[in-house]
């Protein structure tokens, strides 16, 4: 995958939460939801009275709010702990996420530098060999930095020749990255500590004299509040004061411009790729042996680019006119838009990515939510297609522009994580490594996709994932998954906490909905914006389609989603709350006509619009799930979870969702469909989180639907 569509990746938005409350030798177990304070707040909002009853829980240090937190999860505790069977899912889950992972490795001179977690492992280790199938050395292994887990490795970057490695950590799923240098042969650090790197981009030069990365502002150079944005382009040479790092790009631009960087192989092309939210980017080129500035390449159109170089080329993937992307070529020289030649247009599948790697170019593919790959050559001729085992999701990729051989990682719903490594000379794919799964036999279960029509007639696929021969007796247990935003593809991945689910007779079904980027540019705007209830539309036609083909009923179907997932769990809770008998809603977007106010939301308003455009008001107000919540109504079982330490969704969401459901809702107080929330205190957004706390979560998420769709641990 090309460096622009890397940095777009990490802004997928995942699931999180998970928290251990321990109990004092004279705390009451709660009879019910604490009863909260109430503290209306009036606002007018383009001509509208908006009255919200639980504001001050948007203040995390309020007294008032610490006392709220400290009582549900009393609450929470009271419920979940003593479910029966508890003990037996926390075992078998403990059994499950000790199944590694492993990712493809990245080339650096003689060096193959790849990440890999094993067993009891919290976090992922990143190894170092210094041949193909030599021995691996442990560079940099985060495990041994917090007694609990919780300090995470976020990125790396190996130089060219692999002499060193730039990475980052950060404590507490916070993913505030501080950057450290590692010299690879020795394993000794480099002096070299640069804060504030969170999401960087970092392009070594060919001679390891210094790199180009991406940094936030320090407090007190930008207004309170916005030092998650302000993203800059710098320059550091090894050993200097990156205090006094020089400034090269950025100064003047939008706020949310989110930059990143590579080099050319021979150092003399420095490629800036700034992306302006999920629908545009724009390129910049600066030719390093002259003392001119970056310029821009591409239209200043909404389009999306991203490219790599060989041999003073530009080689250009883009939806520019192609919502299924294609490929250009042009000469870093005359790069202007004028000058680009198509070499590889657009198919019926969507291309994600296209890199040199070995003289030839690596196209990455996904039809119909699957993966699929590619080479060409230099021309645009294809060359031949690389195999998979299976329908699944090819997950990393690695190689350089003069290595004879690539390596790409592997899974599916039933394929564990595995590294292949693909021979460009002999045209042949090698298992380089994988992850053992002995606890479970992937055989027993079988990977169905199926097609239904949403509520305008779409075409909406979806995977059905269970044991094989399972009977459509109208009664089985449904977990019901999907996300529907900023051009993601939900494809088949390996979920090892779901094998504890299909082990009991639950299936497990993941909507390929609109929002995402499993067709394209058009499938994604399809769902963003002013449409963005076609996402739900879709979501509610994969719910009845499972009812109407008896895998299910209303009684059986749970429903689970984090983040932008978690926005559509709370319309599904609002807009058809007798169709779920459960929900499972994660580090949540929920008050949406305050969400941009928060954390990092404000990059996400090219996304979802902002309450501050009357236009835009209209769209969110519509279907914004806090203001929807009806007294009177009974609602599904709902779990909330979220995370104090969350730096992406503001754990506001969560916290004023669950207080106004207690009290509004017919089910608020309920015993046997309670409205539950969940809070961690040392694991953020779910990037990064432990191993012990994974555990932790899905305990608790588990026990919670097994006991409410009546499934025997």
């Amino acid at each position: 995958m090309t460096g622009g569509l890397r940095l777009l990746a990490i802004f997928i938005l995942l699931l999180t939460g998970a928290v251990v409350l321990v109990w004092a030798a004279d705390s009451t177990v709660p009879s019910g939801p604490p009863k909260v304070k109430v503290a209306p707040v009036e606002d007018t909002v383009q001509g509208h009275k908006i009255v919200d009853r639980y504001r001050y829980l948007e203040n995390g240090d309020d007294p008032d709010t610490k006392q709220y937190v400290e009582q549900q999860l009393a609450y929470t505790r009271s419920v979940l702990d003593p479910l029966p069977g508890r003990d037996r899912i926390n075992a078998r889950l403990s059994q499950l996420l000790t199944i590694g992972a492993v990712a493809a490795p990245q080339i650096g001179g003689k060096y193959y530098f790849y990440s890999r977690r094993e067993g009891n492992q919290n976090q992922p280790v990143l190894y170092v060999r210094e041949s193909l199938n030599g021995p691996d050395r442990v560079l940099v292994d985060v495990n041994k930095m917090s007694t609990d887990g919780t300090v995470a490795l976020d990125w790396w970057f190996p130089a060219e020749d692999g002499k060193y490695v730039a990475y980052g950590t950060s404590p507490n799923g916070s993913e505030e990255s501080t950057l450290y240098l590692i010299e690879s042969a020795t394993g000794k650090l480099l002096p070299d500590t640069i804060e504030r790197t969170r999401f960087a981009s970092v392009a070594w030069k060919e001679d390891d004299s210094g790199f180009y990365y991406t940094r936030h502002p320090k407090k007190g150079d930008v207004p309170a509040g916005e030092e998650v944005y302000h993203v800059k382009v710098f320059y550091h040479e090894l050993g200097s004061d990156p205090a006094k790092d020089p400034l090269l790009f950025g100064e003047g631009r939008n706020a949310q411009d989110i930059p990143s960087v590579s080099l050319s192989e021979d150092g003399r092309w420095l490629l800036i790729t700034v992306f302006e939210g999920w629908t545009k980017s724009e390129m910049y080129l600066q030719d390093l042996t002259s003392k001119n500035p970056p310029v821009e390449i591409t239209t200043g159109k909404e389009f999306l680019y991203s490219a790599d170089f060989l041999q003073g080329k530009l080689y250009i993937t883009t939806n520019e006119d192609a919502p299924r992307y294609r490929v250009f070529v042009a000469d870093a020289t005359n790069p202007k838009r004028e000058n680009w030649k198509e070499l590889i247009p657009q198919t019926d599948a969507v291309l994600q990515g296209a890199s040199v790697t070995g003289g030839k170019l690596f196209a990455q593919y996904e039809h119909n939510a699957s993966s699929e790959l590619k080479i060409f050559d230099l021309e645009g001729k294809k060359l031949t297609d690389i195999p998979l085992p299976t329908i699944g999701t090819v997950f990393s990729t690695g190689g350089k522009w003069d290595s004879p051989e690539l390596f790409f990682g592997f899974q599916s719903y039933t394929v564990p994580p595995s590294i292949y490594r693909y021979d460009l000379a002999e045209s042949k794919t090698a298992l380089w490594a994988k992850v053992d799964a002995p606890s479970i036999d992937p055989a027993a279960f079988e990977v169905q996709q199926v097609w239904y029509n949403s509520k305008d007639g779409t075409r909406v696929p979806m995977f059905v994932v269970g044991k094989k021969g399972i009977e459509k007796n109208g009664k089985n247990p449904v977990l019901l998954t999907g996300y529907g935003g900023f051009n993601v593809s939900e494809t088949p991945t390996f979920s090892r906490s779901m094998y504890l689910w299909m082990e009991h007779g639950g299936i497990y079904a993941v909507a390929n909905l609109r929002g995402g980027a499993e067709f394209g540019e058009d499938w994604h705007r399809a769902g963003m914006l002013e449409k963005k209830q076609n996402v739900f539309d879709d979501f509610i036609a994969a719910g009845e389609y499972l009812i109407a083909q008896k895998y299910t009923d209303k009684g059986h179907l749970a429903i689970l989603g984090g983040s932008n997932g978690g926005l559509l769990m709370g319309a599904m809770i609002t807009q058809r709350p007798d169709l779920f008998r459960a929900v499972v809603c994660a580090v949540p977007l929920l008050d949406m006509l305050r969400y941009q106010n928060f954390q990092i939301a404000k990059l996400w308003v090219p996304e979802y619009g902002s309450a501050e455009d009357p236009k835009q008001f209209d769209w969110l107000y519509a279907y914004s799930p806090y203001h929807h919540v009806k007294s009177g109504q009974e609602y599904p079982a709902i779990l909330f979870m979220t995370a104090d330490t969350d730096t992406r969704v503001d754990p506001m969401h969560a916290k004023k969702m669950a207080a106004l459901m207690q009290s509004e809702a017919k089910n608020g107080a309920s015993k046997e469909k309670p409205i539950l929330l969940r809070i961690e205190t040392k694991a953020g957004h779910g990037q990064g989180k432990p191993v012990t706390k994974q555990i932790e979560e899905n305990t608790d998420m588990y026990s919670f639907l097994f006991w409410q769709l009546g499934v025997k641990p």
